[in-house]
């Protein structure tokens, strides 16, 4: 089936080589960056997770959103997302590939990478996170391709592949509750230590992740003969304007909590973040922004007349994105770092080496993310035909 990615439109062959391009200028600046070390970062003994961390978080739940489409399909039969279950889980697939970048280049030392498995440590949650990330790597690749391998001969997949994707679905769950967990289980952190922060991400994760893939789904259908279906959109809308719901809820709660119960350590990281604390206040700008994108996007979504409509969903979607991306790739991993334990205020900003980093890794999950929907879409509009 790889030989559909070998055919293409010269948008196809532009996109992947633009794609390469900042994949190559990340490469370089990884490089660079393993002589000289984390220095060339905007990383400190305070702030010792950055941009990179923060990405690594909110991809996880990008992976952990495919859930959205598997379960309703697998465990409830529900036909209509058949259509793009595959989309579902080949976009999880690049979702992985992208965390898992995201902690070699977080590495100073790459090679400490293996310490993980030649020296396992059981009471790590770093040690579980691992663990399920690959797994969940490997089942969607295992589902994912043998599904659209049986779609392209025209027959049905084997049981097998059913029992793993009933596997899939709670382990899509595990995957982001255990990344919580790294989070939730530090004390000294007071903005992580609570406990529905394991919550806060399912919810995020359960409304970014479907966003993106209605997006992509539009994409696909502008660029392809292959129609995810209005229905499909439409539902995925909903999960989504459900998910937003929750998510938007859970951080009142966490707000209310702080500020009712006047804790410093608790307001002290809302204050950071949203006004500024001891003169440091670059990151209020982006939250008040995400704040401001959660507003539309819960207007567009909760309204049945604009959820409906695919050019006001795309918007809500992006909306969605761009809101949980600020809050969860950004806000959430400073806001936990600061102010410190002694109420200091390191500040913390990425470096323009630290942003292609980035842009170099998220350039790779889209490379394999388009190689899979390439042969994808292929092998269905082949079936349709």
């Amino acid at each position: 089936m790889l030989d559909r990615a070998l055919k293409g439109t010269t948008g196809y062959w532009s996109w992947l080589v633009f794609l390469l391009v900042l994949i190559g200028i990340g490469a370089g600046c990884y490089i660079y960056q393993y002589f000289e070390g984390l220095r060339i970062t905007g990383l400190s003994r305070d702030v010792s997770w950055g941009l990179y961390i923060g990405q690594l978080t909110y991809f996880v739940g990008i992976a952990a959103g495919g859930v959205m489409v598997v379960l309703p399909y697998y465990l409830h039969d529900y036909k209509a997302f058949g259509r793009i279950t595959i989309l579902g889980e080949f976009l999880a697939i690049a979702a992985i590939l992208m965390c898992l970048l995201f902690v070699f280049v977080d590495l100073g030392n790459p090679t400490r990478i293996m310490n993980v498995i030649l020296y396992p440590t059981p009471n790590s949650i770093l040690f579980w996170d691992m663990i399920v990330l690959n797994v969940y790597l490997l089942l969607n690749i295992v589902v994912g391709w043998n599904v659209l391998a049986a779609e392209r001969k025209g027959v049905k997949y084997k049981k097998w592949i059913k029992v793993l994707a009933y596997i899939s679905i709670p382990w899509a769950f595990t995957i982001h509750t255990v990344t919580a967990f790294l989070y939730a289980g530090i004390p000294g952190r007071h903005f992580w230590l609570t406990a529905i922060m394991a919550a806060r991400f399912l919810s995020s994760a359960f409304c970014a992740g479907p966003a993106l893939l209605v997006l992509l789904c539009l994409i696909v259908k502008k660029v392809s003969k292959f129609d995810p279906g209005k229905e499909q959109l439409q539902t995925l809308g909903g999960i989504i304007a459900y998910a937003m719901i929750l998510n938007v809820f859970f951080f009142l709660l966490e707000v209310f909590t702080a500020f009712y119960s006047q804790i410093p350590g608790h307001m002290h990281a809302f204050e950071f973040l949203f006004h500024g604390l001891d003169g440091y206040g670059k990151l209020a700008p982006w939250m008040w922004t995400a704040t401001g994108f959660a507003v539309v996007a819960l207007v567009l979504l909760i309204v049945p007349a604009t959820r409906r409509k695919q050019d006001t969903l795309a918007i809500a979607c992006i909306s969605v994105i761009i809101a949980t991306w600020i809050d969860k790739g950004l806000g959430l991993i400073v806001g936990g770092f600061t102010p410190n334990m002694f109420d200091t205020v390191t500040p913390y900003w990425p470096t323009t080496l630290e942003v292609l980093i980035t842009i170099g890794v998220l350039a790779v999950g889209f490379f394999v993310l388009t190689i899979l929907y390439k042969i994808a879409v292929s092998i269905k509009e082949e079936a349709a035909a």
